[in-house]
């Protein structure tokens, strides 16, 4: 068994059993023969920050077909439809227009995008996503037919303040559950947590973690 297999089966085994946690497993700057040996040790879920690294890698996987494919990083408005076209999920979308735009380009394919909405929980001015206050504007999107909003994601903030992180997963898990309040097909994915803060978001609710350098170790 390879290492990157050891670890991935480490992470699942740490995983309450009770509660069903998907692992995203995060691949950028990661070489297709390593997101092959992922993959074939059960990966079934791949997050990739950019569109132009994932097109790249994509066409030299060959074990592609078994995972499903999410854009975790953000997306610029010229590269949605190359988004729409390499990815399953959408998981960064943290504003109106982008949600808007999203939604127009997959209308135009007849299709229906599926995503979810970013939310800023922690406060932080260097990331993207909805201010967790502004539910209006967050249940506003759910108007976009081109889109289907399968629930929300959040990074937790940067730093070692254990309580400051788990507040930033507390806001997102309330906020979650409050727009679900209001739809008629609830949202089912609280995406939340990382390699250094993925347990603390288990506990509070997180459906599906982001999990990179725990499975391949540091980057070079």
């Amino acid at each position: 068994m390879t290492t990157i297999a050891q670890n991935l089966k480490a992470i699942q085994n740490s995983l309450p059993k009770q509660q069903n946690v998907s692992i995203v497993v995060v691949t950028k700057t990661r070489s297709p023969k390593e997101v092959e040996e992922a993959i074939s040790a059960g990966a079934r879920f791949l997050g990739e920050n950019r569109v132009q690294e994932a097109e790249e890698k994509f066409s030299q996987i060959s074990n592609l077909n078994l995972v499903e494919k999410r854009l975790i990083g953000r997306l610029q408005t010229n590269k949605i439809n190359k988004a729409i076209k390499l990815f399953d999920v959408i998981d960064s979308v943290g504003t109106p227009r982008l949600a808007r735009k999203i939604s127009e380009a997959a209308q135009r394919k007849n299709i229906k995008q599926r995503v979810l909405l970013q939310v800023n929980s922690g406060g932080e001015t260097t990331k993207a996503g909805f201010d967790p206050k502004d539910k209006k504007t967050i249940i506003d999107c759910f108007k976009n037919e081109g889109l289907i909003i399968e629930g929300l994601m959040t990074m937790g903030p940067n730093t070692q303040q254990q309580k400051k992180i788990d507040q930033a997963f507390i806001i997102t898990k309330n906020l979650f559950d409050e727009i679900n309040k209001d739809l008629k097909t609830k949202m089912t994915t609280l995406s939340m947590g990382m390699s250094g803060d993925f347990k603390i978001a288990i506990k509070r609710g997180s459906t599906a973690v982001r999990i990179g350098t725990a499975i391949f170790g540091p980057r070079g």
